[in-house]
C-alpha cells in the first residue's frame, strides 16, 4: 500500500466512528416515555459470584454498524489491501526479474521507495511462494531484499572503520587501517577461567608460555564452527582487542571474509553504558545505533553477528538470574534485559555474539553462556619486529629501535602490548633519529617520562604554536588528569564520564584542551548522539599518571581531601622513604597485583635522574631527599621473605626501576662458573632463589626444555624452580631423587 493510501483509509474510518459517535449524542435522553421498551433505560447491572464489578448481559451486545456501512468499509478495506499487495508483489516482481541490476549504493538512494515495504505483505509473500513449493524463489526475495539494506549498513561501517586512531585522540591524525594492521597472536580455549593477576602479570606470563602449547586462531575464523554461536575472546587492556574487532567487521564491509553472514552490528559497553536508563526493544535499539536499518523490521531469518566490545568496561548489572525471560525482539525492555537474553539465547536465539574483555571482568558472562574462549596474546616476538618496521619507515632507524628495546627485557616483554609498542616507537624514534642529548631509557619509568613530555611539547606546538610549555599550565594539567588516573585506579575503572572528570576539576568544556596536553594519552570518544566517554590510551599510562600525582602531591604537600583509600592514605606518610616503603608493603598485599605497575612508576619517580627530566618540564618541581639505598635494602628484604614467585618477580622490576642489580648479578656469576651442575653443592638465600627464578624467566633464551640437573639435581632445586617448569614444555627430572612430595607439587603445575 502507498503511504496515501494508508492515510486516506485511516481517515476514512476515523470519520465514519465520528458520525457514529456523534449520532448517538445526539439522540434524547429518555424522559417520559414508557419504561418498558428497552431502548428507554440503561442497562441494568447483573452480578457474578457476589462480586461487586457490573457485567453487561451478553445478548444485548449490539454493534451500532448498520449491515450497510459495515459492507461499505470492508469493501474499501478490501480495496486497500488488494492495492497494498499489488503493490509489493510489482516491487517483488521486479526485484526477482534477471535483468534486475544489483544494488550499488546509487541504486539503493534511487530504490528509496523500497524501505517502505510492509513486512506483512513481505512474510504473506514468502509464506504463499513456500507453501507453492517456490522455497528458491522466496529466498532470492529475501536475500535481495536484505542486499539494499546490506549495502548501506556495510558502506556506513567501511565509512567507520577504515582508519584507526592509535592511541590518538579525534584532533590527531589517523592512518588507513589495512596498511599499517600487524596481525595479532591469538588463541583458542574453552576455559572460562577468569585470571584475577594484574594485567602486567598476564603479559610476562605470556611472552614465557611456549606457542607449541596453543592453537592459534584467525579473527576471521571465530565462527567457522557451526556448532559456536558465543565466543569471549579475552586479554589485557591495549593488547588489541578492539582493533582485532575493527578488522573483522572492515573485512566483511570489504568483502574479504565472512560474506555469508548478513548483517553485523557493533554494539560496544561504553556506548550502552549511556543508554542504561532507556526502555526500548531490540529492534529500536538496532534502529538507534543504525538509523540506515530503521525500516527493517525482520532480522531473525538472516545471518546476524551481533559485537559487544569492552565487557570490562560496562557499568550495566548484567542480572543473569533475576532479570525476566524476553523472546520478543519488538518488546521494550531494559538495556540490561536485552543483553543478558541476548546471551542466554532467548531473544534473537540464531544470532552469533561475540564479546570482548579484559580477563578479570570475564566472569560476568555464565560460563554455560560460552561457547568458546579465545584470548588476544598481542604480538609475538616477529609480529614485534614487523610492527616496528611498518610504523617507522626508515629501515635502518626501525633496526636500531628493535636492538634497543631487545636490550631491555622488560621493555620488550611489555611490546607484548600494541600500545606499548606505539609508545616505544614514539619516544624513540624521536630520541634515536634525532640524536637527542640524554640517556636512551631502559626501564618503564624513563621510557613513560620521555612519552609524557614528547607530549605536552607536541600539544604546544600543536595547539598553541609554542615550542615551550607553560610551566604553570602544564603542572596544572597534569596534576588534574594524575588526580583522575589515581582515584578511578583504587575504583578498578577505565573509562569515565563527564562527571567523573568534573570531580577532578577538569573542565568538560575544555577537554579538547586536556586530552591536548596528553594528545595521545587522553583520549575522548563520542557515543552516537548519545554523550561521551574518556579513557587513558592504555592502563599502564593510567598507573603512571596516577604514580606521578601521588609523587608531585606528596612533595609539595598538596594533598586534596577526598575519601581515605589505600592509595590516598600513601600520602600522609611521614618522609619519601616512609611513603616508598608502605607502597611495597600494600602492593605485597594485593591479591591481584593491581599495584604492581604504579609501585614501579613511584620508584622510578624516586630516582633523582627521573626527577631531573621532570624540572626540565614543571621547574616547580621540588626535589625528594631519600636514601635510595635504604629503599633497596627494604625490597631486598620482602624478596629474601620468600613471597610468591610472581610477587618476587615484581619486586626485581622494581629493584631494576632503582638501577639496582646487585642480586641478579649476584646469581649470574653463579651460573656463568661453567661446569654441569652450576648450583649443586652452593647455599642460596631465598633472596637468590628468588633471582634465579627471575634470571630464567626474563633470559633471552627460550625455555623449550628445564633440565633440572643443569641447577642442582635436589628436591629443594625443584621446588624453588617451579615457576620455570610452569612455562617450559618440557621438564627432565630423571636422576634427580625426587620423593612422592615432589610428584604432588609437580602436579598442580602440569
Amino acid at each position: 500500500m502507498t503511504s496515501n493510501m494508508s492515510v486516506s483509509g485511516e481517515q476514512d474510518l476515523k470519520r465514519d466512528e465520528r458520525m457514529m459517535k456523534r449520532k448517538r449524542s445526539d439522540s434524547p435522553e429518555p424522559s417520559c416515555v414508557s419504561m418498558k421498551g428497552d431502548a428507554s433505560m440503561d442497562c441494568p447491572i447483573y452480578f457474578r459470584d457476589g462480586a461487586s464489578s457490573p457485567d453487561v448481559r451478553p445478548q444485548q451486545k449490539k454493534s451500532n454498524l448498520s449491515r450497510n456501512q459495515l459492507d461499505s468499509i470492508f469493501k474499501e478495506l478490501e480495496h486497500k489491501v488488494i492495492s497494498l499487495i499489488k503493490n509489493e508483489l510489482k516491487r517483488f516482481r521486479r526485484l526477482l526479474s534477471p535483468d534486475y541490476p544489483a544494488c550499488t549504493e546509487r541504486e539503493v538512494e534511487d530504490e528509496e521507495d523500497l524501505h517502505g515495504v510492509r513486512d506483512g505483505a513481505l512474510k504473506i509473500t514468502l509464506h504463499v511462494l513456500k507453501n507453492m513449493n517456490h522455497t528458491d524463489l522466496a529466498n532470492t526475495l529475501h536475500n535481495k531484499l536484505a542486499s539494499v539494506y546490506q549495502t548501506k549498513l556495510k558502506s556506513s561501517l567501511r565509512e567507520k572503520f577504515k582508519r584507526i586512531n592509535e592511541g590518538i585522540s579525534q584532533h590527531g591524525s589517523s592512518a588507513l587501517l589495512n596498511e599499517i594492521y600487524t596481525e595479532l597472536y591469538i588463541t583458542e580455549g574453552f576455559s572460562g577461567d577468569v585470571n584475577n593477576e594484574h594485567e602486567v602479570r598476564q603479559i610476562e606470563t605470556a611472552s614465557r608460555r611456549p606457542a607449541a602449547q596453543e592453537t592459534p586462531i584467525k579473527c576471521n575464523d571465530l565462527f567457522k564452527d557451526e556448532s559456536i554461536r558465543r565466543v569471549l575472546t579475552k586479554g589485557v587492556a591495549g593488547i588489541g582487542k578492539t582493533v582485532s574487532v575493527q578488522k573483522f567487521i572492515l573485512d566483511w564491509t570489504e568483502g574479504k571474509a565472512n560474506q555469508d553472514v548478513t548483517f553485523m552490528f557493533p554494539l560496544p559497553f561504553r556506548e550502552l553504558n549511556l543508554m542504561k536508563q532507556k526502555h526500548l526493544s531490540l529492534m529500536d535499539l538496532l534502529h538507534h545505533f543504525f538509523p540506515e536499518m530503521r525500516k527493517l523490521q525482520l532480522i531473525d531469518s538472516y545471518k546476524v553477528v551481533l559485537i559487544f566490545d569492552g565487557l570490562d568496561e560496562c557499568r550495566l548489572p548484567l542480572n543473569f538470574q533475576k532479570n525476566e525471560r524476553l523472546c520478543d525482539v519488538t518488546e521494550s525492555a531494559s538495556v540490561d534485559v536485552l543483553l543478558t537474553n541476548l546471551i542466554k539465547g532467548n531473544l534473537l536465539p540464531s544470532a552469533l555474539l561475540w564479546i570482548t574483555s579484559r580477563a578479570g571482568a570475564a566472569n560476568q558472562i555464565p560460563p554455560e553462556c560460552v561457547d568458546q574462549v579465545t584470548e588476544v596474546r598481542g604480538f609475538s616476538d616477529p609480529q614485534k619486529e614487523e610492527y616496528f618496521r611498518k610504523r617507522i619507515s626508515d629501515r635502518s632507524l626501525a633496526n636500531k629501535i628493535i636492538s634497543h628495546m631487545k636490550s631491555s627485557r622488560s621493555l620488550y616483554i611489555m611490546c607484548h602490548i600494541p600500545v606499548f609498542c606505539w609508545i616505544s616507537a614514539t619516544v624513540l624514534e624521536r630520541m634515536l633519529g634525532e640524536a637527542e642529548s640524554g640517556e636512551i631509557p631502559k626501564t618503564l619509568t624513563q621510557m613513560f617520562t620521555h612519552f609524557l613530555i614528547f607530549q605536552i611539547k607536541h600539544k604546544d606546538q600543536k595547539y598553541h604554536q609554542k615550542c615551550d610549555p607553560d610551566p604553570q599550565q602544564t603542572r596544572e594539567s597534569i596534576l588534574a588528569l594524575g588526580k583522575l588516573a589515581f582515584q578511578q585506579l583504587e575504583k578498578g575503572n577505565l573509562i569515565f564520564y563527564e562527571e567523573d572528570l568534573r570531580e577532578c576539576g577538569i573542565d568538560v568544556r575544555e577537554v579538547s584542551v586536556y586530552s591536548g596536553v596528553c594528545t595521545q594519552i587522553f583520549r575522548e570518544e563520542f557515543g552516537l548522539h548519545l554523550g561521551k566517554v574518556f579513557s587513558f590510551v592504555h592502563l599502564s599510562v593510567q598507573e603512571f599518571l596516577a604514580a606521578l600525582y601521588a609523587f608531585l602531591s606528596f612533595i609539595s604537600r598538596n594533598v586534596t581531601e577526598q575519601p581515605t583509600t589505600d592509595l590516598s592514605d600513601l600520602l600522609n606518610k611521614s618522609d619519601m622513604s616512609d611513603l616508598l616503603r608502605s607502597a611495597v608493603d600494600k602492593a605485597l598485599q594485593s591479591e591481584n597485583g593491581h599495584l604492581d605497575l604504579f609501585l614501579r612508576f613511584l620508584l622510578g619517580l624516586s630516582l633523582e635522574s627521573n626527577q631531573t627530566l621532570l624540572r626540565g618540564l614543571m621547574p616547580q618541581t621540588g626535589r625528594s631527599s631519600h636514601s635510595k639505598q635504604e629503599t633497596v635494602e627494604y625490597i631486598k628484604e620482602k624478596i629474601r621473605e620468600n613471597p610468591s614467585p610472581e610477587k618476587s618477580i615484581n619486586l626485581f622490576h622494581c629493584l631494576n626501576e632503582l638501577n639496582d642489580h646487585s642480586l641478579v648479578q649476584e646469581v649470574q656469576s653463579y651460573l656463568n662458573r661453567g661446569g654441569h651442575s652450576h648450583l649443586s653443592g652452593t647455599r642460596l638465600s631465598p633472596a637468590q632463589w628468588s633471582a634465579l627464578v627471575f634470571v630464567l624467566l626474563n633470559s633471552d633464551q627460550e625455555l623449550d626444555e628445564f633440565d633440572l640437573r643443569k641447577y642442582d639435581p635436589s628436591e629443594e632445586c625443584l621446588l624453588k624452580l617451579l615457576p620455570v617448569v610452569k612455562v617450559s614444555r618440557r621438564a627432565v627430572l630423571c636422576w634427580c631423587d625426587l620423593t612422592e612430595e615432589s610428584c604432588r607439587v609437580l602436579s598442580s603445575v602440569l
